[in-house]
């Protein structure tokens, strides 16, 4: 069969962060003679090499190239782009992975469209990745109608006959963004690009040491230097006006201006940052005209400003003023409706620490040129905020804590103005609702955490949802919908707030049943319970078992006022002379233990307390936790020796 898709990673010394790719390569849901996987290996010195060739002896779909270290990652991958068969060729670095069907679906979607380009939705593990981007699908963006420019790095599936057709390769050598001069090429010159947005394709790891190639301090002369190579592409394939201008913006943004802002500048060493500071103003000055600023948002636009004018004093001022400037977000309500939570709060800026205040009726005028000094700056900035509030937006997503997989939730706001202490200034606050849909969106077992992403005047931050004061906290019952179970929490020490998918089981509240709440009317049990139901009910399952026999009793739950209603049927006739222990049988698959026993006679069914452990019992546990808390000391003490050694 024709291989659809070939893989090329480049690979120089992972360790073992190849294993998680290599994994995810071959657990992919294509089928294994529908793609191929080829490992380049760029002169690796650690055990990478034997690795390799010990999984290609094993793995038919597997190829490996060795070759001599050539510095960087540009000519592993034109190396693997001539070796591939596939209709498409895909490129995954050693230390990330892929989501299960990422290969399938990117295929499937690109074939679907046309598509030259297929870029596949990204979550970064440790590190950033586009956001907006993959708000949605686009089936046939453009770098004019969609964001595209914000997605650079390689991971991407393109389509070999369009590769040979332009002759686009990667630049090889030992030299940084040659990545971005492919794909910029490659958005500019495609018949279509297609952007998968409703499903996590590609994992970007974050190294636990942080040695991926991206997060080494680099030379700035040959950092920028590269950078102009990415922009002749762009002055190649455009014409002078608002699309270059809007791409080249682009690279002002990410790799100047934002790298001169608040604590990400102030965290580097002093001589570095000034290095930083004069590359970046030689660039500005030489390729970039008044319309590549105009279009940043205000913060930005007055660090570009400051940029230009090689005023560097002052851009270290503005980044310690940003650098106070948080976001906060507190819940007002999370509370189940007919199967979807939802989930209402406030959001808004702080500024040291206290509520970000804004100049009222301050008039809004055009920045025309750099402020005169960090009060002027900081006035600009205010006014233009105050000018904008009403496109301000407030958004939820949920993020997979594992696997850092986020997704927007359906949100309303509205905005609102509110005085301050100083009677001349104002608060501004946007009052947000969310719907979560778990059937839809809480996909997989795990922990799920609340994000609140904010875009006001000049900053798009992001923050976790909560605190809630403790005395007005919500406090949802857990769920049973989508065939998950889902109990909303309060993390701790931080009360931010988290979504447990599957996995909780003392804190569901079963614990508080007691033998009372249990009614058996001939054959049938009828128990409430502390859950949220749909409207339209779940099903269930209750365990019974004893010393001689287990029985899966089908049961359904409805909604009341207080919670679900459990219903089940039982076969008496089996469960005569004998106590039974029971358990609800709950996603996972798990079984929550109950607090009580059913004792079955010729009357029927009654629900007696679970007896509690005897005195021997209690004398057991009592020793072994001893016994596990001095192994544990003397452990401790162990290891402090040996390290004094």
């Amino acid at each position: 069969m024709p291989v659809k898709v070939s893989v090329v990673v480049p690979v120089y010394n992972p360790g073992v962060y190849v294993e998680d790719c290599i994994e995810s390569l071959l657990r992919q849901s294509l089928p294994p003679d529908q793609y191929e996987v080829i490992f380049v290996d760029d002169g690796s010195t650690d055990d990478t090499p034997a690795r390799l060739d010990e999984l290609a002896a094993a793995e038919p779909r597997v190829t490996v190239v060795h070759q001599e270290n050539s510095g960087w990652s540009g000519k592993p991958r034109n190396v693997g782009i001539e070796a591939a068969r596939g209709e498409y060729v895909m490129f995954v670095d050693n230390d990330d992975y892929l989501g299960d069907e990422a290969l399938e679906r990117m295929y499937d979607y690109g074939v679907a469209n046309g598509a030259d380009v297929v870029v596949g939705k990204m979550a970064g593990k440790g590190r950033g990745v586009p956001v907006e981007l993959f708000r949605r699908n686009h089936p046939r963006a453009t770098v004019e109608n969609a964001p595209l420019i914000d997605s650079l790095t390689p991971h991407k599936m393109f389509r070999r006959a369009f590769l040979d057709a332009i002759g686009l390769r990667f630049p090889e050598g030992r030299r940084r963004l040659e990545d971005h001069v492919f794909v910029t090429e490659a958005y500019l010159r495609a018949a279509n690009v297609s952007v998968l947005g409703d499903y996590v394709c590609y994992y970007h790891v974050r190294r636990d040491d942080a040695s991926n190639a991206g997060f080494q301090r680099f030379d700035p002369g040959g950092y920028f230097k590269n950078l102009r190579e990415a922009l002749d592409v762009v002055e190649r394939y455009t014409e002078p006006g608002p699309v270059r201008d809007r791409l080249f913006r682009r690279w002002l943004r990410v790799e100047m201006v934002e790298r001169m802002r608040a604590r990400r500048l102030l965290a580097l060493p002093a001589d570095y940052r000034r290095e930083l500071f004069a590359e970046m103003h030689q660039v500005v000055v030489e390729r970039f005209g008044p319309g590549v600023a105009a279009g940043l948002q205000p913060t930005q636009q007055v660090v570009a400003a400051l940029i230009t004018a090689d005023r560097y004093d002052d851009v270290e001022a503005f980044a310690e003023w940003e650098a106070g400037i948080a976001l906060t977000a507190v819940p007002e309500q999370v509370a189940w409706e007919d199967g979807t939570l939802r989930v209402s709060f406030t959001a808004e800026y702080t500024s040291a620490g206290e509520p970000m205040t804004f100049t009222a009726g301050a008039a809004r005028t055009p920045l025309d040129g750099p402020p005169e000094n960090l009060a002027a700056a900081i006035a600009w900035v205010s006014a233009d905020t105050m000018a904008r509030f009403k496109q301000a937006t407030a958004d939820l997503l949920v993020r997979e804590r594992a696997s850092a997989a986020q997704y927007f939730q359906p949100v309303r706001f509205t905005r609102e103005e509110l005085p301050a202490e100083d009677d001349t200034r104002l608060r501004l606050r946007l009052h947000a609702t969310a719907t979560v849909d778990p059937a839809t969106t809480l996909t997989r077992a795990g922990v799920w955490d609340a994000f609140v992403r904010v875009k006001l005047g000049g900053w798009t931050k992001e923050c976790r949802l909560g605190p809630a004061p403790r005395a007005a906290r919500p406090t949802p019952p857990a769920a049973l919908v989508g065939d998950h179970m889902v109990l909303p929490y309060w993390t701790s020490p931080h009360a931010h707030l988290a979504l447990d998918v599957d996995r909780a089981t003392g804190r569901l509240g079963l614990g508080t049943l007691s033998p009372d709440d249990v009614t058996a009317p001939g054959d049938r049990l009828l128990l409430p319970l502390p859950l949220h139901v749909p409207r339209d009910g779940a099903k269930a399952a209750l365990r019974l078992t004893s010393s001689r026999a287990t029985h899966d009793v089908p049961a359904t739950l409805s909604p009341r006022a207080s919670g679900a209603l459990l219903e089940a049927v039982l076969p008496l006739g089996d469960l005569r002379g004998a106590t039974w222990r029971v358990a609800l049988a709950a996603p996972g698959p798990r079984l929550l233990p109950l607090p009580f026993v059913l004792r079955a006679g010729v009357g029927g069914v009654r629900a007696v307390r679970t007896p509690g452990p005897s005195a021997l019992g209690r004398l057991v546990r009592r020793a072994r936790r001893r016994l596990g808390t001095a192994l544990g000391r003397t452990a401790t003490r162990l290891r402090a020796r040996t390290g004094r050694r």
